[in-house]
């Protein structure tokens, strides 16, 4: 790697990092500079603008995202309704876990501005919710992706609302697991026993 790269890669992972530890509110390039060991004005030559910066260290973020529901959903078996109650879950636990960075990677002026192509970058992985919904929606079920639609919908309100307390405070539970269920079954059905 060059050194132009590995400058670059430091700011990034800087920039992941302070997401991780602080938020997104965090992030300037100054910060992230001084914890990356350069000059206040290297990220503009490697980031023109704010938002290069903040969707490069929100692709790693999809990166991450993408990686764990992988994993997960390969190690969990071939049945569809099982893979895509595991996909569910990693998302809420990434959420919770991520706090920063789930509201970073989701940031529609970051995802609408064109940089660094991450819309290309979190389209996969609404492809695969949408093909296990595909695998297991009733024939009168809406389109498949339309239904992907409101299951990610519904599953990112919860991480949302779970985060802020509403949830929890509106619903007396402990987790969010019932939650989970209660979502799956209303866009699938319920699950066969």
């Amino acid at each position: 790697m060059t050194d132009e790269g590995a400058v670059r890669d430091r700011l990034v992972a800087a920039g992941v990092d302070l997401v991780l530890r602080e938020g997104q509110a965090a992030v300037s390039l100054r910060e992230i500079a001084r914890r990356a060991g350069v000059s206040h004005g290297a990220p503009r030559r490697y980031f023109p603008t704010h938002v290069d910066l903040l969707s490069a260290i929100a692709r790693e973020g999809f990166a991450d995202l993408t990686a764990r529901v992988d994993e997960t959903i390969r190690d969990i078996g071939p049945d569809p309704r099982l893979r895509l109650t595991a996909l569910a879950r990693t998302y809420l636990d990434f959420a919770a876990a991520h706090r920063g960075m789930f509201e970073l990677m989701f940031r529609h002026d970051l995802l609408d501005s064109g940089r660094l192509r991450l819309r290309e970058t979190s389209l996969p992985l609404f492809a695969v919710l949408a093909d296990l919904v595909t695998q297991v929606r009733r024939p009168t079920d809406a389109p498949a992706p339309v239904l992907a639609g409101a299951l990610w919908a519904n599953l990112h309100g919860i991480a949302q609302l779970w985060a802020w307390g509403s949830l929890p405070l509106a619903t007396g539970a402990p987790d969010d697991e019932a939650l989970l269920r209660a979502t799956l079954d209303a866009h699938l059905g319920p699950a066969p026993h």
